[in-house]
């Protein structure tokens, strides 16, 4: 190259594809709301939470928050053609129901909803009992 040309960097366009079915991935934690749309094989179209949505310390573990995350990435699924979700939910907050209602809400019909909470089956010792 020689001196002073410049070589135009080629930018990777992110292509517009129309999904139909996808899977939406709820994370309600105790401080957060996750909210993820993915395809059928997985590969995520559109995220949102509490915290990309403008919420800020205890109030993004609030259900109001989960659901202005999940009307986010749910207006975002539509956007690119996604019809109908299967909902699968992680979690023990409080964003778990409002965020569902929410998906739906945005025009995105739910097929099936599964709870995907880890539990163990008598697994690793559990951390020292809390004392408030």
């Amino acid at each position: 190259m020689a001196k002073g040309t410049r070589e135009k960097k080629s930018t990777k366009r992110r292509e517009r594809r129309s999904v139909p079915q996808g899977t939406a991935h709820v994370h309600a934690t105790f401080n957060n709301t996750l909210v993820t749309i993915s395809d059928a094989e997985g590969n995520v179209l559109t995220w949102s939470s509490a915290g990309r949505s403008g919420f800020k310390g205890s109030r993004k573990g609030t259900p109001f928050a989960a659901q202005v995350a999940a009307q986010a990435a749910g207006q975002q699924a539509r956007d690119m053609g996604v019809q109908s979700v299967d909902v699968l939910v992680k979690g023990p907050g409080g964003g778990r129901e409002s965020a569902v209602r929410a998906i739906q809400a945005s025009g995105i019909s739910i097929k099936s909803i599964k709870d995907v909470t880890p539990i163990p089956h008598n697994g690793c010792r559990p951390r020292k009992r809390r004392r408030v």
